[in-house]
C-alpha cells in the first residue's frame, strides 16, 4: 500500500473544497461551533494557519519566530462547520518565571473548553525534540488533538509527514497554510469532532457489512445463500455453473444489516474456455474486492484443492478476510478431522492467513449457520481494529530484543519505531535506518509475531518498511 504523497494530496484539495461532494461531507451534518486552539513551536505557520481559517489577515506573519505572544481568537469556518479559533504564542522549554514560560501558560489557558487542539509542525525540518516535548505536554492535558503537518507544499516535505507518525496522536494532516493546500483533509479530521446524530437518525441500511461467497462450482454457495437469508432467493440444483451473475441481497442477521453477494462457481483458468463463463469470473473476482469478508465454501467431501487455495490466495492479496465454510459436513464421519486437515493445509499454503476460522456447516440442513456468522463478525472487528502506537512500540522494542535483526556491512539495522497507518486491512509502517536491507525473512517474523500478539489471527496484515531521518542528529 502506497501513502499518498504531498503532491497528490495538494491534487486532491484542488480538485474538492472541503463540504463539497467529498465523502466527509456525506456523512457529516451541519454542527454548532467549534473551538479549535493552534498549538506549537515558533514559526511552524500557526498564524498563518489561524489567517487561512478565519479568512482574513488578522494575525501577524513574518519569518521571525516569537511574532506573537497573546493568543488571539477568531470567526471562521472549513467546508460546513462553524469555527472558534485561537492562535497562540510559539512553545519554548523554559522556566515558568520567564516570559516564555508565562506564554506557555497562557497558552495552557485558552486551552481550557476548546474542543480540540490543532498541534502544528513543520513537515520540511521534520519532527524534533521540541516537538516531541510539547506532545507529551499535550497528552497530559486530554484534550483531542488533531497533527498538522504544515509547509507541504513540496516533495521535500514527505519525509516529515512520514516522521510524524511517531510522535503518537495519529495520522498527520498535510497541509500548506500558506498556499491553502490540504484543507478538504483537514476538513475530515475537524469534521471527525462534531457530535454525531441521535443513534435513532442513524441509517443502518447505509453502511452494511458486505459479505461475498466464493467457491467452486457446486459447492453449495447458492444453498448457503439461500439458508443465510431464510428463502428461496437464488437458483439452485445438481447442475454446476447454474450462477453466472454475482447477485447481491441485502438482508439482517440479529439487527445487523449485511449485503451479501453470491457469485459463479470458479474454475481453474485453463478450463475456463466459455465467454460467458469468463464474464462471469471476472464478476466473481469484483465481488471479492469490493467485499469486506469472503466465505470460501468448500465441498466437505474434496476439501481444499488447488483450486481452492486459489480463490483463498486472492482473497489474501486482496486484503480482504477469508472465513471457511467446509459445507456438506451432513455427509462426513469425520468432521472434526477433516476440520483439522483444512486447517492444517491452510496454514502451510496461506501463511498469510494463519488462524483463518474453519466452520463446518450444511448448507443444507442449517447446521452452523450461526457458528459461521459469528466467526464473520469476530473477523470484520479484528479487520476494522487499530492499535495504538504506544503498545506497538513496547511490542517491537521486546520483539527485536528476542530476535534482533541482522547486521549488513558490520552494522546493526535500527529499528526505529511502528506505527498502525490503515486498517482494512491493518496497515503497519516500520521505521527503520535502512529499510531496503531487512530481509524478507525477518519481516515475515514481526508479521507473524504481531498477528499472534495482538489477536490478528485470519487477518491478512500489511508490513511496509519505511525510511526515516533521525532527528536527534543535526544535519
Amino acid at each position: 500500500m502506497r501513502r499518498p504523497t504531498t503532491t497528490s494530496l495538494r491534487k486532491k484539495s484542488a480538485r474538492r473544497t472541503p463540504g463539497s461532494s467529498g465523502r466527509a461531507a456525506r456523512h457529516v451534518v451541519p454542527s454548532p461551533r467549534l473551538t479549535l486552539v493552534i498549538v506549537g513551536r515558533p514559526n511552524v505557520g500557526k498564524s498563518t494557519l489561524f489567517n487561512r481559517l478565519v479568512g482574513r489577515h488578522a494575525a501577524l506573519v513574518d519569518n521571525t519566530p516569537g511574532l506573537t505572544r497573546d493568543w488571539r481568537e477568531g470567526q471562521g469556518r472549513i467546508g460546513d462547520i462553524d469555527l472558534r479559533v485561537i492562535d497562540t504564542a510559539g512553545l519554548e522549554d523554559s522556566s515558568d518565571d520567564s516570559l516564555a514560560g508565562r506564554m506557555r501558560h497562557h497558552t495552557e489557558a485558552a486551552l481550557h473548553g476548546a474542543d480540540a487542539a490543532l498541534m502544528v509542525i513543520d513537515a520540511i525540518a521534520g519532527v524534533t525534540p521540541l516537538d516531541q516535548h510539547f506532545v507529551q505536554w499535550l497528552k497530559k492535558t486530554e484534550i483531542p488533538t488533531i497533527l498538522i503537518a504544515n509547509k507541504c507544499e513540496g516533495r521535500r516535505a514527505e519525509p516529515g509527514v512520514l516522521d510524524a507518525y511517531r510522535l503518537g496522536i495519529g495520522e498527520p494532516v498535510a497541509i500548506s497554510a500558506e498556499h491553502g493546500e490540504g484543507l478538504a483533509d483537514l476538513y475530515t479530521a475537524v469534521a471527525a469532532l462534531v457530535p454525531a446524530p441521535a443513534p435513532e437518525s442513524v441509517d443502518e441500511a447505509a453502511r452494511p457489512l458486505a459479505l461475498a461467497i466464493v467457491g467452486r462450482p457446486n459447492a453449495g454457495k447458492s444453498t448457503l445463500a439461500n439458508r443465510l437469508v431464510g428463502s428461496d432467493r437464488l437458483l439452485t440444483g445438481p447442475e454446476p455453473g447454474i450462477t453466472r451473475d454475482a447477485i447481491a441481497v441485502d438482508w439482517r442477521f440479529e439487527g445487523r444489516w449485511i449485503r451479501l453477494v453470491d457469485t459463479a462457481g470458479l474454475r481453474r483458468r485453463a478450463r475456463v474456455v466459455d465467454r460467458l463463463e469468463r464474464l462471469a469470473a471476472a464478476d466473481a473476482l469484483r465481488a471479492v474486492r469490493l467485499a469486506e469478508i469472503v466465505v470460501l465454501v468448500l465441498d466437505a467431501e474434496t476439501p481444499f484443492e488447488r483450486q481452492d487455495q486459489t480463490i483463498a490466495r486472492v482473497v489474501a492479496e486482496e486484503g480482504r478476510t477469508l472465513v471457511i465454510a467446509l459445507n456438506k459436513c451432513d455427509l462426513l464421519n469425520d468432521v472434526a478431522g477433516t476440520a483439522a486437515a483444512v486447517d492444517r493445509e491452510l496454514a502451510a499454503s496461506l501463511p498469510q492467513l494463519k488462524g483463518a476460522t474453519v466452520v463446518p456447516i450444511s448448507a443444507l440442513t442449517g447446521a452452523g449457520i450461526d457458528q459461521l456468522m459469528t466467526a464473520v463478525f469476530a473477523l470484520h472487528d479484528r479487520w476494522t481494529r487499530r492499535v495504538a502506537t504506544g503498545p506497538l512500540n513496547r511490542w517491537l522494542a521486546n520483539a527485536v530484543a528476542k530476535h534482533p535483526p541482522p547486521s549488513v556491512r558490520g552494522r546493526r539495522l535500527q529499528l526505529r519505531y511502528l506505527t498502525q497507518v490503515k486498517v482494512r486491512p491493518p496497515t503497519f509502517a516500520l521505521f527503520a535506518s535502512r529499510p531496503d536491507h531487512l530481509p524478507e525473512s525477518y519481516l515475515r517474523y514481526l508479521t507473524n509475531a504481531l498477528r499472534e500478539h495482538f489477536d490478528l489471527a485470519g487477518v491478512p496484515l500489511r508490513l511496509l518498511a519505511r525510511g526515516g531521518r533521525n532527528p536527534y542528529v543535526k544535519s
